[in-house]
């Protein structure tokens, strides 16, 4: 059985890499927390001193990151998975990066004789506690063959969405949608909230309309609606995914005017000290500066 390496066990990587070893996998993780580490220890997981001690004992490596930065340094650093993987060894990030990252360690990974998959996670911490992450995936088909079981354990739905690199643009075109959606009905909820109208109502009739969208009809109940603002996707984490998008579409030459705006509102809300909280908590911070009733179903 190839041994899985796991760099990574914060709470998305955590989850994800028991997951991986309550199912089997032979399991060699790093994290420079030891509280993660001896936590998948406790299940059996074999604890590496650093992530070249990962590369080493590994066939196939996870890497679940904090961003670009973590990644190349995890990757292509001194101590990093290519300067001592062994040929063959296959490098999946599921971490959101900068597009060009990926393209980076790509390379640096074919040089060397290995190759990269990239696997962004959409969906929420929730669904990485129970096993129910959404994965896109690019990679060539063969590197997508080997990895394939490895995400089944981890995740219900499976998008190969073509060459490395494919999985990460994939993930930032998503993740503006989602993101630009949330500060669109912090926007239009506060309004309705000045115009003290009925929240039931009102949301009876967006749903009934093209307004609805996916944040608004399923997410938002179970969260801000509910006074329930505690992250499963922080403000902090939809300001930065809005920065690697808007430096994606720059780098291609793509105006993204809304998103730029909708990054300001962002950083309002961090500069508010709103960073930690859950995204859909942009209709509380509009309404603090209003003065307006927070929306509470």
């Amino acid at each position: 059985m190839a041994t899985i390496g796991f760099i990574g066990l914060g709470r998305m990587g955590r989850p994800m890499a028991t997951n991986l070893q309550k199912k089997g996998f032979e399991l060699v993780v790093y994290d420079i927390d030891p509280v993660g580490m001896r936590q998948l220890g406790e299940l059996g997981a074999a604890e590496a001193a650093s992530a070249a001690d990962v590369a080493r004992q590994s066939d196939i490596v996870f890497t679940m990151l904090p961003g670009s930065q973590e990644v190349e340094g995890a990757v292509l650093g001194k101590e990093g998975l290519i300067a001592n993987g062994r040929a063959g060894l296959l490098i999946v990030d599921m971490s959101t990066v900068d597009p060009r990252t990926t393209d980076r360690i790509a390379q640096a990974a074919r040089d060397a004789g290995m190759s990269v998959v990239d696997a962004p996670v959409g969906r929420l911490a929730s669904h990485a506690d129970r096993g129910e992450s959404l994965f896109m995936v690019g990679g060539s088909a063969d590197d997508f063959a080997r990895v394939q079981p490895m995400l089944q354990a981890m995740g219900t739905t499976i998008h190969h969405c073509g060459d490395v690199g494919a999985g990460m643009r994939t993930k930032l075109v998503n993740n503006y949608l989602a993101v630009v959606s949330c500060q669109l009905n912090a926007e239009a909820l506060a309004l309705s909230q000045r115009f003290g109208l009925d929240l039931h109502k009102t949301l009876e009739v967006i749903h009934g309309t093209t307004a609805t969208n996916g944040q608004l009809k399923i997410a938002w109940p179970a969260k801000v609606l509910a006074g329930d603002i505690e992250p499963g996707f922080t403000i902090d984490l939809a300001h930065k995914d809005l920065t690697l998008i808007l430096t994606a579409a720059n780098d291609q030459g793509v105006p993204m005017p809304v998103a730029a705006a909708a990054r300001e509102a962002y950083s309002m809300a961090r500069a508010a000290k709103w960073g930690r909280k859950d995204f859909s908590a942009m209709v509380d911070v509009l309404c603090d500066r209003a003065n307006i009733d927070k929306p509470r179903l």
